[in-house]
């Protein structure tokens, strides 16, 4: 499919093409693009590492070298997130990974993503804008399914807020979970207790206030989240 890419990325994307460098947009942005959504957050992925950019954007930017993530403050106030290629090891606090190394190709980095509807790239330095679809992600959105990379207990087992967030994408787009993977978060749904509460609420909060927030809800009873977030809930099933 073509995609309409605006100016501001166009512009963002040249400063990397002009310095040999590879930047790709991924994640929720290619997604909402191919349902023809409005993209509100854009986020890209690149091979150069943050003081790299650092020295492409030396000013309106600020970075957090520990997770490899870059910010640079557009025109108009906007932030774009740039993360640079990585792979991540060990997940002891089942939230941030204990150890991350700088990957070496967009391939890589993908496969370290939580679902494979967020797990698209696009090219930005080809013409045709070429789209990175290793996992079938195009495929689960035809589908309208949200579908764990890879294997989810491993993938619920790095960042047990996935758990949640896979019911809050679902319940937004109006999709379903995969059965493995709806069966996965069934079997972890108390590793969420070992997310931070602010983290969890706002999930919870962006279901709660979404037009399918009934749906939602549903979700977490059936995914076993609700009674591990809000057990006092659970004495109102059926009234």
């Amino acid at each position: 499919m073509k995609f309409v890419i605006p100016q501001k990325v166009k512009r963002l994307a040249k400063v990397f093409g002009d310095n040999g460098a590879k930047i790709y947009v991924v994640g929720g942005a290619v997604r909402d693009m191919m349902l023809g959504r409005e993209v509100k957050d854009w986020d890209f992925t690149t091979n150069l590492t943050p003081d790299e950019m650092q020295k492409l954007f030396p000013k309106n930017s600020f970075c957090n070298n520990a997770y490899g993530t870059f910010s640079v403050v557009g025109a108009r106030k906007e932030i774009f997130e740039i993360t640079t290629f990585r792979t991540e090891r060990g997940y002891s606090d089942k939230r941030h990974p204990d150890q991350i190394r700088w990957g070496k190709s967009i391939e890589e980095d993908l496969k370290r993503r939580d679902f494979t509807i967020n797990a698209m790239a696009i090219d930005l330095e080809t013409k045709e804008q070429k789209l990175i679809d290793i996992f079938g992600g195009g495929d689960d959105l035809g589908k309208k399914i949200v579908r764990a990379v890879g294997r989810p207990d491993e993938r619920f087992g790095e960042d047990a807020l996935r758990m949640l967030r896979a019911v809050r994408i679902a319940t937004e787009l109006d999709f379903e979970i995969e059965n493995q993977t709806k069966e996965s978060i069934r079997k972890n749904a108390e590793l969420i207790n070992e997310v931070a509460g602010e983290r969890i609420r706002e999930e919870l909060f962006r279901i709660m206030t979404g037009e399918a927030a009934a749906e939602g809800v549903i979700r977490l009873r059936d995914t076993r989240l609700l009674a591990c977030i809000v057990p006092q809930l659970m004495a109102g099933e059926g009234m």
